[in-house]
């Protein structure tokens, strides 16, 4: 039998060794077709992003070149750092590229080993090829990567480049000085009637090409930006009716009228013209109306007229010249009507400057030209904003000659006219023109966000957005509550400071000589990442993972509702336990969310593992109280020894309870005080729950007859009073329990259990009143304490009397249940004794 058993085992093993010969001979073509794939792949990878490196390396040349070409354009400069930027992050994506290749070559090496030494047995040839053709292939991809990092910093030196030359153009303009002494000269008369006489030829031409050929078009054109236009209008006054122009009626307005009269009847019509201008401009290019000199010098036209209306809109809104009780400003009619000329004139002025410096541009006007109408026209502006500096104020200090003396505004103004002059007079043209436009343009919108800012600080104040014509809109269309609409105004005053800070410091930082392209760029940076010490976050990403917290939120209370008030309610679940489950629901929903939304914010949670040491040590220390409530929190939403609705005993509290959270639980007492209990305390302390399983319960009325009654018919009157109550549970029945021999009565005890013990106070209020008229028909006495005297006559009577007899003992208070709180009773635990009316007892002189 072993000898059989022993064949057997050698049988098996032999069957085993042939299966796995032949198992290993059929997967040595497929390894070898694996590894011939991953080879190939390989190569084709290496092959792919060879060729998209050296064209990246081509483009890089490309823009090399056209740097140098347009060294002194600042707009192409923009333009090229942002293909310059594209060209870095696409220079690392193709490194990134080879990053999986690189981990299977290295795990792949790993797995052959180290080559073996001199003295150790040669490796198979297949092996020894096999590390050939990785370590080859690796070394090719490090030299890949080596040319993407050097063009990578090639391109990276050449975007600071291009910054320093931006810089170098800028300064250049401020700092050049030019020879007014020859652009003033006799001839630069006869460069301006020149350049007049082609402009007109310009424009007649045109108008003439116009009229022959393209009137329709230019009917279509601008009857199509008349309805742009006006649909702006007709929107803004719908939406923003009382708000645009001023209301006559209204001879007192409030500080948030005025503020958002001033700011809509800017803005409206201003968007309306810059839309209707805008729009001609695209359908006369669509129509193929505009030739390239003409465009040029129409597109400045436009933009001029936009601004010089907006600036007279402006300060007709601010200054309000004719109208007192709507001014913004703190100043006096007459300087309010020089204010705002001195204003519009300086708009006129920048803006001539502007149009006729892009004709000179269009026209190739000489430079002397340019020059002298530069010259001009800044020395005017700055005459102009030096008048506006010597504007008073209405009110404030006064000097010697009792006027209002000048405040740190108007030395401003003085200032940037009186340099603006001093510039343009000594040569500095660019600095002078520069200095001239910013105080319009800079000025204009500086102003508008100013009063934008005020008007989101009036919507801020308390009852402020309820005046609103939106606030009455969404108090009418949702029926909100004052303090709701007032969360609302705070919310409406934050999201308009946010606006306006987006619109309006990209467009100041378009006039100090920034492009699209750097604003756009450094948006860009701002919102994907920025940078503090060795923290990285994305303010898309916060705001990604704020939007997925609140749209998680949302759904838990979403879901919670449904949960309890479709599903719980319909299945007839207890109260309590609808509670323990709405809220379990609640917290775990929360929870979740927030860990989404963390994740969605680009936060690597294995970073928090600082912070939640140190979180534990705090828990050790200082968060014991907050970490043991939470948990006794959990407890009692498991265990559940009491849910919301039940009436309890913790300590000196008693009430119902009404919310049980995590921290801790809220208790509402018979008083209609809300107590707030700690977790911990209903943990480690005694608690009774008079409604724990359910509400059946006993209540004790304690009676006392006189001695000498007929105690059977006592218990006989007690008992039929029990049985005859509606609310009293005939199983158990009622039990009458003759109690003591008191000190002045025979006390008794009737037993009641009630289905419901809330109605406990008005169950033993009714049966007293019983007990009291069933005892005077059978003429039973209660009894009361009283006190015998003995007063003794003779010798020695007022030197001895008689010893006091000893006071009666009263019953011991009875407990008593307290009425449920609809009924709006007071529920007591204890009853105190019947006020008895004392009777006086005649003293017998004789006895």
């Amino acid at each position: 039998m072993n000898l059989s058993f022993f064949r057997l085992v050698r049988l098996f093993l032999v069957v085993a060794g042939l299966a796995l010969a032949a198992a290993s001979v059929a997967l040595a073509p497929a390894r070898a077709q694996t590894e011939t794939s991953t080879t190939a792949a390989g190569d084709s990878l290496l092959d792919r992003q060879r060729a998209a490196i050296e064209a990246l390396m081509e483009r890089g040349e490309n823009l090399q070149r056209l740097v140098e070409q347009n060294a002194t354009d600042d707009a192409r400069l923009v333009e090229l750092r942002l293909e310059l930027e594209d060209l870095a992050a696409a220079f690392l994506e193709a490194g990134v590229e080879f990053r999986p290749r690189l981990n299977e070559i290295n795990l792949r090496l790993d797995t052959l080993g180290p080559v073996p030494g001199e003295d150790q047995p040669p490796e198979p040839e297949i092996v020894a090829e096999e590390r050939a053709a990785l370590v080859q292939e690796k070394a090719e991809i490090n030299a890949l990567l080596g040319r993407a990092e050097s063009e990578s910093l090639r391109v990276n030196r050449l975007i600071d480049q291009i910054s320093a030359m931006r810089r170098d153009l800028f300064t250049d303009t401020l700092s050049k000085r030019y020879d007014i002494v020859s652009a003033l000269s006799p001839g630069t008369l006869d460069d301006l009637v020149a350049e007049a006489h082609d402009l007109y030829r310009a424009f007649a031409s045109w108008l003439r090409f116009v009229t022959t050929f393209k009137w329709q078009s230019v009917l279509i054109a601008t009857l199509l930006a008349m309805a742009a236009a006006g649909l702006i209008l007709f929107v803004g006054n719908r939406f923003f009716s009382g708000m645009v122009e001023v209301d006559e009626d209204h001879p007192a307005p409030t500080y948030l009228s005025r503020i958002s009269v001033a700011f809509w009847s800017t803005l409206l019509p201003s968007a309306s013209l810059a839309v209707f201008f805008g729009a001609s401009y695209f359908f006369f290019d669509y129509f193929n109306v505009l030739r390239s000199d003409i465009a040029a010098m129409l597109s400045t036209f436009a933009q001029v007229a936009v601004i010089v209306f907006f600036v007279n809109r402006l300060a007709r809104a601010a200054l309000s010249p004719g109208r007192p009780d709507w001014r913004l400003l703190p100043v006096d009619s007459k300087s309010a009507f020089r204010l705002f000329w001195l204003a519009w004139m300086t708009a006129v002025t920048n803006g001539l400057d502007v149009a006729m410096n892009k004709i000179n541009q269009v026209m190739g006007s000489p430079l002397s030209l340019t020059i002298a109408k530069s010259l001009i026209a800044t020395v005017i502006v700055g005459v102009l904003v030096t008048l506006i500096g010597l504007v008073r104020p209405a009110r404030g200090e006064e000097d010697t000659q009792g006027r209002p003396r000048l405040t740190l505004l108007n030395y401003f103004f003085l200032a940037l006219g009186i340099g603006t002059t001093v510039a343009a007079i000594l040569g500095y043209i660019g600095f002078a023109r520069f200095l001239s436009k910013q105080i319009v343009i800079t000025g204009a919108i500086g102003a508008t966000m100013y009063i934008g800012f005020l008007s989101a600080s009036a919507i801020s104040r308390e009852g402020a957005f309820i005046d609103t014509a939106l606030g009455r809109f969404v108090r009418r269309r949702f029926l909100l509550e004052d303090g709701s609409l007032d969360q609302l105004g705070l919310v409406a005053s934050v999201c308009t400071n946010i606006l306006i800070v987006a619109v309006g410091v990209p467009l100041i930082l378009l006039q100090w000589g920034f492009q699209w392209g750097d604003i756009t760029s450094w948006a860009y940076r701002l919102a994907n990442e920025i940078t503090i010490g060795s923290v990285s976050f994305s303010l898309i990403g916060i705001l990604t993972g704020v939007l997925v917290f609140a749209l998680g939120y949302f759904l838990t209370r979403g879901f919670q509702g449904w949960l309890d008030g479709s599903v719980l309610t319909r299945g007839r679940v207890d109260a309590g336990v609808r509670n323990s489950i709405r809220t379990a629901v609640g917290y775990a929903g929360i929870a979740i969310a927030a860990l989404i939304g963390v994740s969605a914010a680009g936060i690597n949670l294995s970073n928090l593992a600082l912070v939640a040491g140190a979180l534990s040590l705090g828990i050790g220390f200082g968060l014991q109280n907050i970490v043991s409530n939470f948990v006794s929190g959990l407890i009692l939403l498991a265990e559940r020894p009491f849910k919301a609705g039940d009436w309890i005993e913790a300590g000196a509290v008693t009430g119902t309870v009404k919310r049980i959270s995590v921290r801790a639980t809220e208790i509402e007492t018979f008083q209609r005080q809300t107590v707030i209990l700690p977790n911990s305390d209903l943990i480690n302390a005694a608690v009774g729950n008079w409604t724990h399983r359910n509400k059946l319960g006993r209540v004790e009325i304690r009676i006392g007859v006189a001695y000498g009654s007929d105690v059977k018919r006592v218990h006989d009157i007690l008992l039929e009073i029990g049985r005859g109550h509606p609310l009293v549970l005939k199983n158990p029945e009622p039990f009458v329990f003759f109690a003591d021999f008191g000190a002045s009565s025979l006390d008794f005890e009737l037993r009641l259990y009630l289905s419901d013990i809330l109605s406990g106070l008005s169950v033993q209020n009714e049966i007293r009143f019983q007990i009291v008229e069933a005892f005077e028909r059978e003429g039973i006495e209660i009894p009361f304490p009283q006190r015998d005297i003995h007063i003794k006559s003779g010798p020695g009577a007022l030197g001895s009397a008689a010893p006091p007899a000893e006071a009666p003992r009263t019953a011991p208070a009875a407990k008593e249940v307290p009425e449920a709180p609809a009924a709006e009773a007071e529920p007591a635990a204890k009853e105190t004794t019947p006020r008895r009316r004392r009777r006086r007892r005649a003293v017998d002189p004789d006895s």
